[in-house]
């Protein structure tokens, strides 16, 4: 297993060091401690554990992936630009019912609640996360999707080895992840893992939309080296941010602990984004950029 250390105390600007930025182009992840406040941890679960308790979970899917959730159901397919509750595969039994307290059932809540509450918004928007953004290298940053992520105790479901760049594809490359540790995750809650330099190989596949249904793209079979993976445990408040090529994943919680993050995937509006993309919005929603 490979050691690297990609983690630096945040920036109270944003702004990467020159150092930062070499990490950066060496490994394709950044960890930033501190990047948030515990308070604003707070208020951000606070909220989605509210929108939780209140969400008709009728209709709501099971989100065991992407692929999965796409290809099962028209919820999924149509939340770009709305407010959607996702459950854990383990929180139903086999007649559909619930074996778990609601909120406790749901695996993550997407995919505008950055543009659509007023909570998640604030979270959203700065100017600190601009002068990131812009570091990194994306000259006209655009808010693409949010997710809030539950990880609940026991339940809370593993995230295989992907690359963001399959779901959320731009030409040229251009998706960037922003994940925020909303509690303390450590390996025995699901924290993350990743390859570091990983972003530098190609992306393997592409899924896509095809008629009225999708389809995944195999665009290179080679495996991912998850022998030079590392694991990225994390404090409440810290950020990891992560290149659209770059695999990562996360295990199952089988712990007592929630584990908590909340997900913004960032695209360059310079680039392409093409139509067959799985995630769509309607144009009366356009893509904001960091500034609120």
């Amino acid at each position: 297993m490979t050691t690297v250390n990609v983690r630096f105390p945040a920036p109270k600007d944003g702004h990467l060091t020159p150092q930062m930025k070499q990490t950066w182009d060496a490994n394709g992840v950044l960890l930033l401690e501190g990047f948030k406040s515990e308070a604003e941890c707070d208020a951000l679960t606070e909220r989605a554990r509210h929108m939780a308790s209140e969400a008709d979970l009728t209709n709501a899917g099971i989100f065991a992936s992407a692929q999965a959730a796409a290809e099962r159901d028209e919820y999924f397919r149509a939340s770009g630009d709305t407010v959607r509750c996702f459950l854990e595969e383990e929180a139903i039994d086999d007649n559909g019912s619930l074996l778990v307290d609601p909120v406790e059932a749901i695996n993550k809540i997407g995919h505008a609640m950055h543009d659509l509450d007023p909570v998640f918004d604030a979270f959203s928007h700065s100017a600190k996360l601009a002068a990131l953004a812009k570091d990194l290298g994306l000259k006209d940053a655009r808010v693409l999707q949010s997710m809030f992520i539950f990880k609940p105790p026991r339940i809370g479901g593993e995230v295989l080895w992907h690359q963001d760049g399959t779901y959320l594809y731009t030409e040229p490359q251009s998706v960037i992840g922003f994940w925020f540790a909303l509690d303390d995750a450590s390996k025995e809650n699901g924290c993350l893992w990743a390859i570091p330099g990983g972003h530098g190989e190609t992306l393997r596949t592409r899924f896509v939309r095809e008629g009225d249904g999708f389809v995944t793209w195999a665009l290179d079979g080679t495996e991912f080296d998850i022998a030079n993976s590392i694991a990225l445990p994390a404090r409440k408040g810290d950020m990891v941010v992560l290149h659209g090529r770059l695999p990562h994943a996360s295990e199952y919680n089988r712990s007592d602990r929630s584990r908590h993050a909340y997900t913004l995937h960032v695209v360059d509006g310079a680039c392409d984004y093409p139509e067959n993309n799985w995630l769509q919005r309607h144009d009366d929603m356009p893509l904001r950029g960091f500034e609120r």
